[in-house]
């Protein structure tokens, strides 16, 4: 163990000490071999935090170690229906109440980066911090033409800071897969790998400036979701200034009904905007916690989300993408042997999994939520059922979906503070079937046919090359085939076999492209085009089953 992991187990185990918070140490197998060393220092009995709620202690341990312990507060504090109330209304002040650092060094901080004075650059700018967060704060400013603007700037030293706590988490990860016999399963090496990347993308506000304007070009004209303006000729890598917007935050909906708000189309809107970025455009949002979430209230009876903090984006992987939709829909009609099914064609469940039994205990599981509102679900004993289920099926954990999951588990708790009567299920489904229809439409085929049509104009203008390669190769007596040791009749066999299925494949590829060119020049014969792509299909299809029957 490096001697600087040491410094901050022993860092980390301190402050749980001073905070009163020692069942974490006394549970932590870590700590065995040194964990009393903190009990035996004055300098921490002296300073234990006395007079304080259990909630108030565990929320300022948090802000003491530092930006991955807040981030890991904030996703708790989207879960009032896991934790005790005065722990979740405790840790919901680390969404945009964390304290701040000095404005001075913020405003030193903007001058480095500008090269500029501040007076030459905004036209105002508020000392006192509007929202504070983990990785960076706000201020209110205008710039030189009047127009009103929020500054987010980094908070000082967070590379360094998050730089030992994920050599810590690596540490302790490799531990883990060294020693735990779940860490196969469970992956805890690529789950930090995974994380290592998300949070250092955070850093560069550059890139969530580009981020912001990518989500916003997503929702163009939407009535849904207002994502503000980036003022790019003020953005740096450690500033960021953009529109200000104002709105009322989404867990005070006292507030919101106070004003009139209709909070199930509210609720509703949000499923929606979800569905939408994860499926039609696969950028989400992916740190929807309250702080960063607000309702634009102009009209009640048709409230507008407004996102801020865009520094955590997530994108699927077209197979995952495939997958998830597919058990969404299997779910929404109860086609358990499906989602059985999908598991094992994805590879999240081993291969040699039987589908039957994998069927029932999936249906066990979600039989008892299924067209029932958030506020009659148990999503503690879910999990619980879901983990058992996962260990018992040797399912992995799949890192590239858990920010995915993340987004989810945060979704739906800000679903249940909201309109605990939504029913989730069937709020989702029209909008996963309509994208579904879309996606399979012959239009949308079409347009993906033409979207790789360059690539294969490109790589057919390579086949004469490779043909000459392999000429002058055979002629030369170059030309290398690999066979199995077999019997001469079966290797006749299996090369006119091979010959068939390559002729009939060259066939078909010619077809296809044929089609393609008829469909994608021709403005009158589509029907041309289409039936030659028919026939490819079917040539292709006859020839790769022909290989089953042997024939």
């Amino acid at each position: 163990m490096r001697p600087r992991v040491l410094a901050r187990l022993l860092q980390i185990q301190r402050a749980l000490v001073r905070h009163g918070l020692d069942d974490f140490v006394r549970a932590t197998h870590l700590y065995r071999p040194f964990r009393f060393l903190a009990y035996l220092s004055p300098w921490t009995w002296f300073q234990r935090s006395i007079g304080v709620t259990r909630g108030e202690r565990l929320r300022l341990a948090l802000e003491e170690l530092g930006p991955i312990f807040v981030k890991f507060g904030q996703a708790l504090s989207t879960r009032r229906d896991l934790l005790p109330a005065d722990i979740a209304d405790e840790l919901a002040k680390l969404q945009d109440r964390v304290p701040p650092f000095d404005s001075a060094i913020a405003i030193a901080s903007i001058e480095k980066s500008f090269g500029l004075e501040l007076t030459d650059i905004f036209g105002s700018f508020e000392p006192k911090p509007l929202a504070a967060a983990s990785i960076a704060q706000v201020h209110v400013a205008t710039l030189k033409n009047g127009r009103e603007v929020v500054v987010k700037i980094l908070r000082p030293g967070m590379r360094e800071i998050i730089d030992l706590d994920l050599e810590v988490l690596h540490y302790v990860a490799e531990l883990a897969d060294e020693y735990w016999g779940e860490a196969r399963r469970l992956r805890p090496v690529e789950l930090v790998r995974e994380y290592r990347k998300t949070i250092l993308d955070e850093l560069d506000l550059l890139r969530e400036a580009g981020n912001a304007a990518q989500l916003k070009r997503n929702f163009a004209g939407s009535n849904l979701l207002y994502v503000p303006e980036v003022h790019w000729d003020y953005c740096r890598v450690d500033v960021m200034v953009m529109e200000r917007i104002h709105g009322v935050i989404v867990n005070n909906v006292e507030e919101l009904r106070a004003r009139g708000t209709d909070i199930r189309k509210l609720a509703e809107n949000g499923v929606e905007i979800f569905f939408t970025q994860v499926f039609r455009d696969n950028f989400f949002h992916a740190d929807m916690h309250p702080g960063n979430i607000f309702v634009q209230i102009d009209d009640p009876q048709n409230p507008r989300y407004a996102a801020v903090d865009f520094g955590i984006v997530g994108t699927l992987q077209a197979r995952d993408q495939h997958y998830l939709a597919e058990n969404f829909m299997a779910f929404f009609d109860r086609d358990y042997a499906r989602v059985a099914a999908l598991h094992v064609e994805s590879g999240w469940v081993p291969r040699g999994t039987r589908i039957d039994e994998l069927e029932s205990a999936v249906r066990t599981v979600c039989e008892p939520i299924f067209n029932k509102p958030l506020k009659e679900i148990s999503f503690a004993q879910v999990l619980l059922r879901l983990f058992e289920t996962a260990r018992r099926f040797d399912m992995q954990v799949q890192p590239q979906l858990i920010l995915l999951q993340k987004t989810l588990f945060n979704i739906e708790g800000l679903g249940r503070q909201l309109y605990p009567e939504l029913d989730l299920w069937q709020t989702a489904q029209p909008y996963l079937r309509k994208w579904m229809r879309e996606r399979m439409s012959p239009w949308a085929v079409l347009r993906r046919a033409r979207a790789q049509l360059p690539d294969v104009l490109v790589a057919l203008q390579q086949v004469p090359q490779i043909f000459q390669t392999a000429v002058r190769d055979a002629t030369e007596g170059r030309l290398r085939v690999s066979v199995e040791p077999v019997g001469a009749m079966q290797l006749r066999d299996e090369m006119r076999r091979g010959n068939f299925r390559r002729d009939a494949t060259i066939v078909a590829a010619v077809l296809w492209v044929s089609g393609l060119l008829w469909l994608a020049l021709s403005a009158h014969i589509h029907w041309l085009g289409w039936l030659q792509m028919t026939a490819a299909i079917v040539l292709f299809v006859w020839s790769r089953s022909s290989k089953s029957r042997g024939t």
